[in-house]
C-alpha cells in the first residue's frame, strides 16, 4: 500500500515479493498510476499491468476495482511482448470497468474550467469513469463480448451528458458506430485474458499460494479519508483491497505500507512539511521526482511522520518499506516533521481531519543527525551507516510498526531486508529472500 501521497515505490517492491509469491493483483485505480522497475540496465514502466509480469509462470490480475482504458491496456501488452515478457498468464475482471472515449474528454473539460482551483488530476478518464460506475452508467470488460449490449451501454451513458458533450459532438471518437467498433475490436484483442478472477484468486488461497495485492496511489489520496478534494478516484486503502478483488478481509495476513525517506506529492492539495528552497530541488533532482506518467515535477518535502502515523492507522499496517533514502546521503542535518502547528497556535500530534484547519497548518520539525556514506552497496542493516539506522528507529518507534524493508537505490537488489521483514516472509512463505530455500512451514495467504 501507498502511505503517503503516491509515488512511493510501489511497482519495485511489489516486482521484488513477486518473486517469492504466486500471484500479483492490482484492486484499485488506473493508467493514472505508474510504477518503474529497474532491472540491471533496463527500466520498465507499466501503468495497469501488475508489477509481477516480468516473472515467467506468475500470475498476474487486474481486478474488479481497477478502471482499464483498453487501448493503453493493448499498448502495455503489446509493448511488453515487444520485449520478449511473457503475458500469458495476465488475466482481466470481467467486472472491472472500462474508460470510454467521453471519459476522457469530460476530464480535461472539468479540470479546465476549475482554473486556479484545478485539482491536478491527470486527465486520463479516472475520475468521469468512477462517476459513471456510482451512477450505474458504466461500460465493464464482459460488456466488450457482447455487440448488442455495448452498443446499448453506450447510448445510455452519454445520453445524460448531451449537454456536456455538446462542444465536443462533432469528435469522431464519440460517433456510436465507431466507438461500438473499435470496443468490439479490444474485446477480441482481450479476450483469452478476462476471466472470473475473484474465483481464481480463491482457488489459488485454498492451495495454498501467496497472493500479493498491488495498490496505486497512496493512502493520502484516499477519496474518502485523503485530502479531500485534492485525492483520487478511488480508495488506495487496504480495506478496498477486498472490494476491489472479490477476496474477504480474512483473507489477508500482512499489509505492508510503503513510503519514501521523505514526502512527495502531485498536483494541488496541503503539503505541510514541503520545502520551497534548495533543499527541496536537491531532494526532487536526487531523487528523480518527476511523474512516471505525467512527467510532472513532484513538490517535495521532509518525511511527514503526522501523516505516515495516519496511514498506518487507515491501513492497520504490519510493516513498513521506506525506500530511497540513499537520496538523504551526505545531508549533515535531516528534518523530519513530528507535529503540525495550526494557525492559530495549537499543535496537532495527529492529522487533522478538518479541512479548513490543515490547509493552515505548517510543519513541526525535529531535527536528526545525518550520514556522509554512500548506500546504494549496502545490503545489510548492520551495513547501513549509524545515522541511517537511527533515521529508521525513529520512523518505527513513531508509527508503531516495524521497518521490513529499505531501499538504498533504483535497482531491485538495492534493498535491505530487516529482521523483521525476513521473519514475517518466512513465516508466510516458507522462504528467506534469496535463499531459494523452502521452510517446513510455508503457509497461503493475501499481502497487501
Amino acid at each position: 500500500m501507498g502511505a503517503q501521497w503516491g509515488d512511493e515505490g510501489k511497482g519495485k517492491i511489489t516486482d521484488l515479493l513477486a518473486e517469492h509469491g504466486d500471484a500479483v493483483v492490482r484492486f484499485q485505480g488506473g493508467n493514472n498510476a505508474g510504477h518503474t522497475i529497474v532491472r540491471g540496465e533496463e527500466e520498465w514502466k507499466l501503468h495497469l499491468i501488475p508489477s509481477g509480469i516480468l516473472y515467467p509462470g506468475k500470475r498476474c490480475v487486474i481486478g474488479n476495482g481497477v478502471v482499464i482504458d483498453p487501448r493503453v491496456l493493448i499498448d502495455e501488452l503489446d509493448a511488453l511482448r515487444a520485449r520478449r515478457v511473457d503475458v500469458g498468464g495476465l488475466r482481466i475482471s470481467a467486472n472491472a470497468h472500462l474508460i470510454m472515449p467521453y471519459h476522457l474528454l469530460l476530464d480535461s473539460a472539468g479540470e479546465a474550467k476549475l482554473g486556479s482551483l484545478q485539482i491536478g488530476t491527470t486527465r486520463r478518464g479516472i475520475g468521469p469513469c468512477y462517476a459513471d460506475k456510482a451512477a450505474r452508467l458504466g461500460i465493464r470488460v464482459q460488456d466488450l463480448l457482447d455487440e448488442k449490449i455495448l452498443k446499448k451501454k453506450i447510448v445510455a451513458a452519454m445520453e445524460p451528458k448531451r449537454l456536456s458533450l455538446r462542444p465536443f459532438e462533432k469528435d469522431p471518437a464519440l460517433d456510436l458506430h465507431t466507438m461500438t467498433e473499435e470496443y468490439l475490436t479490444f474485446g477480441h484483442r482481450l479476450e483469452q485474458h478476462i476471466a472470473d478472477t475473484s474465483k481464481l484468486m480463491w482457488e489459488m488461497l485454498e492451495e495454498g499460494d501467496m497472493v500479493i495485492l498491488e495498490g496505486a496511489q497512496g493512502a493520502m489520496l484516499d477519496i474518502d479519508h485523503g485530502t479531500y478534494p485534492f485525492v483520487t478516484s478511488s480508495n488506495p486503502l487496504a480495506g478496498a483491497a477486498c472490494v476491489g478483488t472479490g477476496l474477504g478481509p480474512k483473507a489477508i495476513d500482512e499489509v505492508w505500507g510503503i513510503a519514501k525517506a521523505y514526502t512527495t506529492r502531485v498536483g494541488a492539495g496541503p503539503f505541510p512539511s514541503e520545502l520551497h528552497d534548495d533543499m527541496g530541488e536537491l531532494i526532487r533532482q536526487r531523487g528523480g521526482e518527476f511523474g512516471t506518467t505525467t512527467g510532472r515535477p513532484r513538490r517535495t518535502g521532509w518525511l511527514d511522520l503526522v501523516a505516515l502515523r495516519y496511514a498506518t492507522r487507515l491501513n492497520t499496517l504490519t510493516s513498513l518499506v521506506v525506500t530511497k533514502l540513499d537520496v538523504l546521503s551526505g545531508l549533515d542535518r535531516i528534518q523530519v516533521c513530528t507535529s503540525y502547528r495550526g494557525a492559530e497556535g495549537a499543535v496537532f500530534d495527529d492529522f487533522p481531519y478538518h479541512q479548513t484547519v490543515l490547509h493552515h497548518t505548517t510543519a513541526q520539525l525535529t531535527e536528526l543527525g545525518g550520514w556522509k556514506e554512500d548506500l546504494g552497496e549496502c545490503r545489510t542493516v548492520s551495513d547501513l551507516p549509524e545515522g541511517a539506522r537511527e533515521y529508521l528507529q525513529f520512523i518505527a518507534e513513531h508509527i508503531g510498526a516495524p521497518v521490513a524493508l529499505v531501499g538504498v537505490g533504483p535497482g531491485r537488489e538495492q534493498v535491505v531486508w530487516t529482521e523483521a521483514g525476513q521473519d514475517t516472509l518466512i513465516a508466510r512463505n516458507g522462504s528467506s529472500p534469496g535463499s531459494g530455500t523452502a521452510a517446513p512451514a510455508a503457509t497461503g495467504g493475501a499481502v497487501s
